[in-house]
């Protein structure tokens, strides 16, 4: 069957969060999207994960369900969380954003016990302790063989593993002998697996996509497609083994959407791309000050290959906008806008968001949507859209309708699917 996944979410207890980020609201917006199967975020938060464990049931395959059925048997959580880790290695201080899969509610309560021995694990869904990425791993690994961790939005700036700000070059140099554990890493929104896969090191590791969302509404603006049994431990088995027969695609942002895919001074106004970056040697040209290096020049400096390049064992990618998006863009309005919200509502509430970012042909999408909006979509999909690109903290924009068109920098939605 196939699934789709998103499993990089937070609930109401992190910082920034919408209040609505509760179970019963993530399942419910999760139907409308037709995510099949959603992160519970934040289960190192003490009432989180006593909301998980009055609201879920197990499923006996290491996932779980609401108990109340609200949105039926359509949705499934597995538990997840996701931790920040500041500490010195090698003279720097490192920042690197974890996320942690658990198998059950037993291998949860472990970790959190471990953590609250270590820090603070009250004040935010998403906890910040001191001690390294290896430590991480080892008490991740204590508590359950079968729980996960994976490296989170691996190339933004400040918190990632590859960050230009306080990462390293290797997930060798982050983890070390636990280094064998870590079989994924999330690309984040500012990059994309085609970046990746310019980076041969990267060959063995399964790139998965997630939204990291922290209101409902931006759940599945990125996201993984599976075709197996809704089942933890296949899944888990599906990202072990980097199994393209069973892990379809991921689902993308156009990655200069990212709000740090170009280098950059926001409060400047400068943009920059890394040719232009390493010649003021990563100054900003109006200040003096330094530049936020962004991911795309990050990537340029780990790659050992060319732009374009495609591994033997690469798993494909889709490259979407959010239905929002391409709505509010194609009528020229505000996402927030009553035009859009109610043109959003009346299409989900015939068939789920993913329905027609995916599946619908030219015909079913003019039948469902108009030709407006049909055609919108479709050059979402076909990549003629244009993208003024994101940096220094600030989301890039899409122009669905402009004349002029984002250079084809994602030749696996002609190549490979």
């Amino acid at each position: 069957m196939r699934i789709i996944a998103d499993l990089h979410i937070h609930s109401r207890y992190s910082r920034a969060t919408s209040r609505e980020m509760t179970l019963e609201s993530l399942a419910l917006w999760a139907k409308l999207k037709g995510i099949g199967l959603i992160g519970t975020g934040d289960f190192t938060h003490p009432a989180h994960f006593a909301s998980i464990e009055e609201k879920l049931e197990p499923t006996g395959n290491g996932l779980f369900v609401l108990k109340n059925g609200i949105a039926g048997d359509d949705v499934r959580f597995m538990l997840s969380a996701e931790v920040s880790n500041i500490f010195s290695l090698g003279g720097k201080t490192r920042k690197v954003h974890s996320l942690i899969f658990s198998p059950t509610i037993e291998a949860a309560r472990k970790i959190n016990a471990a953590f609250s021995s270590l820090g603070n694990i009250n004040s935010d869904g998403r906890p910040i302790f001191g001690f390294s990425a290896q430590d991480l791993i080892k008490i991740v690994m204590d508590a359950s063989p079968e729980a996960m961790l994976v490296p989170a939005h691996a190339w933004t700036p400040w918190f990632s593993i590859f960050g230009s700000k306080s990462g390293f070059d290797s997930i060798e140099e982050c983890f070390g002998e636990y280094s064998k554990y870590i079989h994924a890493i999330e690309t984040g929104l500012s990059s994309n697996p085609e970046m990746n896969w310019r980076i041969s090191a990267l060959d063995r590791i399964t790139l998965i996509s997630n939204s990291d969302a922290h209101s409902p509404s931006k759940l599945g603006r990125e996201a993984n497609v599976f075709d197996c049994n809704m089942d933890y431990y296949e899944i888990r088995d599906i990202l072990i083994n980097k199994d393209k027969k069973r892990f379809l695609y991921t689902v993308e942002f156009y990655p200069e959407e990212g709000k740090y895919h170009s280098d950059g001074h926001r409060a400047c106004g400068v943009r920059l791309g890394p040719e232009e970056t390493k010649a003021l040697s990563g100054n900003c040209p109006v200040c003096g000050k330094g530049l936020t290096v962004g991911v795309l020049s990050r990537v340029e400096e780990l790659s050992d290959r060319p732009s374009g390049y495609i591994p033997e064992n690469a798993i494909p990618a889709r490259h979407m906008v959010p239905l929002e998006e391409i709505l509010a863009s194609a009528m020229g309005v505000g996402v927030a806008s009553v035009k859009v919200q109610r043109e959003y509502r009346r299409l989900v509430s015939a068939a789920p968001e993913f329905s027609y970012l995916l599946d619908m042909d030219s015909d079913e999408l003019t039948e469902s949507c108009g030709e407006l909006i049909a055609s919108a979509i479709q050059r979402v999909r076909s990549g003629e859209i244009s993208v003024s690109p994101g940096y220094d903290g600030e989301f890039g924009k899409i122009c669905v309708f402009d004349k002029k068109i984002v250079p084809q920098t994602h030749p696996v939605q002609i190549g490979l699917l």
